[in-house]
């Protein structure tokens, strides 16, 4: 087992008081912590060695850039991708579905067919309905049922020769299913269809193998692994990314400019326009090392111990209701039946306690269950039972007071 006293202590926020309380973060889902070896190398950057990279021949311009290309590889590794030239760093997750999705709106035809799920976030949804605006293509949707699963069965007829592409959240946000993105995939690639993965809020519960899975493209944000807000990745196999078309014209990711023609460069700098996040990129690659000293099965075990207490502890309080109840990470959605999930939250929040409410940018989820939202409590390996104990007294106390 981790030795969580030690690991709480690599997380200074967590020492913090929230309305003369002890924090209680259980909002892992909206965004990890982050380690102080993580915040310690972004104070590195700013203070040592601050430069624009791939440009300069200076001495400072050459170690960041180093620091950053040794990031890309840390990171090609950790998602076992062929070649480090296939992790394109982006802004975050949403990005990174909106340059496959502006790609693919140009090589789309009238009738193609485009399948998401129901369970999607709404950032791989509003893309792909762009896409089909402009391309003329149809999107439809795989169901989802009662227990937040998706319904494969309805799945298997949608796939025709028509689909061109499908995408699918590895787990959702909302709920915290995981989906059988193996299955998704292969039976997809049957039909000649491309799928890309949403792995947001799978990549801190789960060590992805993007060659294994033989998934065509695989997002991620590293502020849910323990890393910097406004960074993250767009894995994409090789001749897929030659055949997509560049999401944005600027420095870097060109290979010769004149006014009468301009040629781009080669991967993955075709995809990384101006100025990157430099910094993020670097603190990205540490929040990689941290998470994988510490050992994802060990992640794993930790959070589903706590998942399952925190499950079995909620479902005690009369007219509490959990939504989501098939195999899922550490998330857990739920209401009390007559109170607005909006109200419990605030409640807790005065508690020291941070839970999110509302859809979640789900709203779909939350129409098919007929509700305005939920109180989402996400966990991760560095809470306890005894943070979990507190949070359950304080949802005690919020049904009393709102009743």
């Amino acid at each position: 087992m981790l030795d969580i006293k030690k690991i709480r202590a690599d997380f200074p926020i967590l020492k913090r008081k929230v309305h003369g309380k002890p924090l209680i973060y259980f909002d892992n889902g909206a965004t990890s912590q982050t380690p102080t070896v993580v915040i310690d190398a972004i104070i590195d950057y700013y203070s040592n060695y601050n430069a624009n990279i791939h440009r300069g021949v200076h001495t400072l311009s050459q170690e960041a850039t180093d620091k950053y290309e040794e990031a890309r590889i840390k990171i090609q590794k950790h998602f076992n991708a062929k070649h480090a030239y296939e992790i394109i760093l982006t802004a975050g997750t949403t990005e990174s579905v909106n340059i496959v999705a502006s790609g693919f709106s140009s090589l789309l035809q009238e009738g193609d067919e485009v399948i998401v799920s129901a369970l999607e976030h709404h950032s791989n949804i509003v893309p792909w309905q762009m896409m089909c605006e402009k391309a003329g293509a149809i999107l439809r949707v795989i169901p989802m049922d009662e227990d937040g699963s998706l319904r494969i069965d309805l799945y298997d007829e949608m796939l025709s020769n028509k689909t061109k592409l499908v995408f699918c959240n590895h787990v959702s946000n909302a709920l915290g299913t995981i989906n059988p993105i193996e299955t998704i995939i292969d039976k997809a690639h049957k039909f000649g269809a491309y799928v890309l993965i949403d792995g947001a809020q799978a990549c801190p519960h789960i060590k992805p193998d993007v060659q294994a899975l033989d998934v065509d493209f695989y997002v991620v944000s590293a502020h849910k692994m323990c890393g910097p807000t406004g960074v993250g990745i767009l894995y994409g196999k090789q001749e897929l990314l030659e055949k997509l078309p560049p999401y944005q014209g600027g420095g870097e990711m060109i290979d010769t400019v004149t006014f009468e023609k301009t040629t781009y460069a080669g991967l993955p700098h075709k995809f990384e326009a101006g100025t990157p996040n430099i910094c993020g990129g670097i603190a990205f690659g540490v929040a990689v090392d941290y998470m994988n000293s510490i050992g994802f099965e060990n992640i794993q075990k930790t959070e589903h111990e706590l998942l399952n207490y925190a499950t079995e502890k909620l479902l005690t309080i009369d007219g509490l209701k959990i939504y989501g109840t098939s195999t899922k990470t550490s998330v857990i959605s739920f209401n009390i039946e007559g109170i607005h999930p909006y109200d419990i939250g605030s409640i807790l929040d005065k508690l020291g306690i941070a839970v999110r409410t509302g859809h979640h940018c789900a709203q779909p989820i939350m129409d098919f269950y007929r509700i305005p939202g939920t109180v989402r409590a996400s966990l991760s390996f560095y809470n306890t039972k005894e943070e979990i104990d507190i949070m359950i007294e304080a949802v005690q106390k919020a049904k009393m007071m709102l009743s």
